[in-house]
């Protein structure tokens, strides 16, 4: 046997809230990797954040906890300088739809400009998962939506407290 530095992988995200797609590619990047970090986005500044940081760590920490080689941190620098700092070379995220796709495949060029020592692994969501977004379970679960099957059990309760009767009304399609 080798000594050999631990690979290191790290799949950052906002995780408002972490759903079951989430953990999914997690646990698979965890099965090819000795070590994954899931870093999570402090204050993004593409999107408000329903969840406070701590929220958002304490889902993950509970929904990963029997994954011996996971950790979870915060991180508020550029992700290439927090893979930097994590010895990881390299990111993995998760792709559902082409959309995804689309606006990882920016990413992914601005990241290999800053950091071309530094890949990116696209793990395909599982069939089940592949319709769940954390913005469509927030819609869901604010109108009484049952997300019981998309979420871990820790983010279904604290739905359940925010949200006990659902709101009122339909919710709105785009177009409207």
């Amino acid at each position: 046997m080798t000594d050999r530095s631990p690979i290191v992988a790290i799949n950052p995200g906002t995780f408002d809230p972490v759903t079951l797609g989430h953990v999914d590619v997690i646990r698979r990047a965890a099965a090819t990797f000795d070590r994954v970090v899931v870093g999570v986005v402090r204050e993004p500044t593409h999107k408000q954040t329903m969840f406070t940081v701590e929220e958002r760590v304490a889902f993950l920490e509970d929904a990963l906890a029997a994954i011996e080689n996971v950790v979870v941190d915060v991180f508020s620098e550029l992700v290439v300088d927090f893979a930097r700092k994590h010895g990881a070379r390299t990111m993995v995220k998760g792709l559902r739809v082409i959309a995804d796709f689309e606006w990882e495949f920016q990413m992914n060029r601005l990241n290999h400009l800053l950091a071309p020592e530094i890949e990116t692994m696209y793990v395909m969501s599982s069939p089940e998962f592949a319709f769940v977004s954390s913005s469509g379970v927030k819609e869901i679960a604010s109108f009484g939506g049952n997300v019981g099957g998309l979420v871990t059990p820790a983010v279904a309760e604290r739905f359940r407290e925010l949200y006990p009767d659902g709101r009122p009304g339909a919710p709105l399609s785009p177009q409207e």
